[in-house]
């Protein structure tokens, strides 16, 4: 059972990669130009935000490879460790610099007066769902530092 669960959560890794690197080469830029044929007093944010869009994918596919390593701990029965715990943290730091992104690409179109309702709620609901996985596994690296230690007294007591 144990290996079936890892094995769905590394395909839905692979396939929620797949589909945001497939969005990010085909559907971002085909929206970006109907966008800017649409809007076009909007045209010169056409780059800028598909670079700020570009950017945040980074660390989120930084976070899916720490995710899969998780998962390559799990599976070879080594959770509690040091690897775990820094996988943990830095699936952290990735979300927090994906928030920190949104926010900086969010207040940067209300400067120029730009952002659609639409746009905006669908940037703060990355944010807000980036953010929640920030607070989930600095929750969890917390967890595991504690068991971390337990782990480690317990060890010297016997």
């Amino acid at each position: 059972m144990k290996w079936v669960t890892i094995s769905l959560l590394k395909v839905s890794i692979y396939l929620v990669g797949l589909i945001v690197l497939l969005l990010s080469i085909f559907w971002i830029p085909w929206a970006a130009g109907q966008l800017s044929t649409l809007n076009p007093e909007y045209a010169y944010l056409r780059y800028p935000v598909q670079i700020g869009i570009y950017l945040t994918t980074i660390p989120f596919f930084f976070a899916l490879y720490q995710a899969n390593k998780l998962l390559v701990y799990i599976e070879k029965k080594n959770a509690f460790s040091d690897l775990s715990a820094e996988s943990l943290r830095t699936i952290k730091h990735c979300a927090i610099v994906i928030v920190g992104l949104y926010v900086i690409g969010i207040a940067l179109l209300i400067s120029q007066n730009a952002l659609h309702p639409s746009l905006g709620l669908i940037g703060l609901s990355v944010a807000f769902a980036s953010l929640v996985i920030a607070f989930f596994a600095a929750l969890l690296q917390e967890l595991l530092n504690s068991a971390l230690e337990i782990k480690s007294e317990n060890e010297l007591t016997v």
